[in-house]
C-alpha cells in the first residue's frame, strides 16, 4: 500500500496563519469501493477565500475543521475507478483539497479535456477564478463602452481577468497591484490602460490623475487603503461587486470605519450600488462563462500567468505568501506529474 499525504488544519489563526496553523501527516492510499474513484492530485489551488475557511466564525461555508484537511479545488487524475462514468486516466476538476490522493464517489467531478487548454487553466482563467471575474464583472459591474473600470489585485487570478473583460466590452481599465513589476506586466502584457502601485504613498493623488472622469465600476478585491482611495472617485451610479477584502482577512476584530457615516451618504447622493456575490450564485452561466472566456483565451484577448510551487510540503508557506501579495499571477501548487 502506497503512502498518501494530507495537511490539515492544526490550529486556528489568530490574525496572520503561521506554519504551526498546518500539519503534514501521511496516510495509507485507499482502495476505491463499488461506485467510486480514487483520485491523484496534480494541481492545488490557492486561493484568498480559504483563509475564511481557517476561522469559525459566520460565513457562507462550513469552515475546515481542526484537525481536517485544508478545502482546495484541484485537478486530479482517475488512479483507479470502480465508477462506471469515470475510467483510469481521465483527468477531472474536483474538491480534493490539500492532499495527494482522494476518494470520491463521482459526484461534483467534471472531466477536463486536456486539448482544449492546459489542466491547470480548470482552477484559473478557465475555472473559478476566472468565473469570478466574468460574472462579478458582467453581471454586477455592467461596464459599458468608455466607462472607466477600477480592478484591485490587478495582476492576481481574478483581477487581471476583471480588466482584459473590460477592455474587451469597449471600457476603460486601471487596475492597482503590488510592485513595479506587476503594474507594468498589467499594463504592458495584459493591455490596462493604467496601473498604480497600492504601496505607493501619492496612491490617492496618482488614482485620481488614472481616473480624470471618475470611476463607474470598482472591482473590489482588497479592501483597507486602497478602497479608501477610489471611494471619492466613484461617479453617480457607480456599480461596486464586492469579491474580496484581503487587507482585511486577518483582522482579529471587526471595527466599522470612522467614515461610515459619510460612505452612506455619498451611498445615497450618489446613488450607488454596492452587492457581495459569491461565484455559486451565478452557477447558471458557467455555460456562457466557458463559451465566452475559452474563446478570449483562445484568440490571445485574455492573457494568464500563472504562479507556481513545486510538492504538497510547499502549500502552508505559499498560502501565506498569497495572502501578502507574495504571487505573481495565479497561485497554484504542483502536488504531481500530469501522468503517473
Amino acid at each position: 500500500m502506497s503512502q498518501g499525504k494530507r495537511i490539515v488544519l492544526a490550529a486556528r489563526p489568530v490574525g496572520e496563519p503561521k506554519s504551526s496553523d498546518f500539519r503534514i501527516e501521511e496516510f495509507a492510499v485507499p482502495t476505491p469501493a463499488a461506485g467510486e474513484v480514487l483520485l491523484r492530485t496534480i494541481w492545488l489551488s490557492l486561493d484568498p477565500y480559504m483563509r475564511g475557511r481557517m476561522s469559525d466564525g459566520p460565513s457562507y461555508a462550513t469552515p475546515v475543521p481542526v484537525g481536517g484537511v485544508m478545502e482546495a479545488g484541484t485537478v486530479c487524475e482517475v488512479a483507479a475507478s470502480n465508477n462506471p462514468n469515470f475510467a483510469k486516466g481521465d483527468i477531472v476538476l474536483s474538491r480534493a483539497g490539500w492532499q495527494t490522493h482522494a476518494i470520491s464517489d463521482g459526484k461534483g467531478l467534471n472531466k477536463i479535456d486536456p486539448k482544449l487548454a492546459p489542466i491547470s487553466t480548470a482552477v484559473g482563467v478557465l475555472g473559478m477564478p476566472g468565473m469570478t471575474a466574468y460574472t462579478g464583472l458582467l453581471d454586477i459591474g455592467k461596464p459599458q463602452a468608455g466607462e472607466t473600470v477600477v480592478v484591485a489585485g490587478a495582476s492576481g487570478a481574478v483581477g487581471s481577468a476583471v480588466g482584459q473583460i473590460a477592455k474587451i466590452k469597449g471600457a476603460r481599465a486601471v487596475g492597482i497591484a503590488g510592485g513595479k513589476d506587476k503594474c507594468e506586466y498589467v499594463v504592458e502584457e495584459l493591455g490596462f490602460d493604467a496601473c498604480i502601485d497600492h504601496r505607493d504613498p501619492d496612491l490617492a493623488a496618482k488614482l485620481k490623475d488614472a481616473c480624470p472622469k471618475g470611476i463607474d465600476v470598482y472591482f473590489e478585491n482588497v479592501g483597507g487603503a486602497v478602497f479608501e482611495a477610489v471611494f471619492p472617485l466613484l461617479n453617480a451610479f457607480a456599480r461596486v461587486p464586492v469579491c474580496g477584502l484581503i487587507a482585511h482577512y486577518n483582522d482579529t476584530e471587526a471595527k466599522p470605519p470612522k467614515w461610515a457615516a459619510s460612505m452612506m451618504r455619498a451611498t445615497l447622493t450618489k446613488r450607488l450600488t454596492f452587492r457581495g456575490f459569491i461565484v455559486s450564485d451565478f452557477a447558471s452561466r458557467h455555460g456562457d462563462f466557458l463559451r465566452d472566456m475559452s474563446g478570449w483565451v483562445r484568440e490571445g484577448k485574455v492573457k494568464y500567468k500563472e504562479f507556481v510551487t513545486e510538492g504538497l510540503e510547499s502549500a502552508p508557506e505559499a498560502f501565506m505568501g498569497l495572502l501578502k501579495g507574495a504571487n505573481f499571477g495565479k497561485q497554484l501548487v504542483r502536488v504531481g506529474p500530469d501522468k503517473a
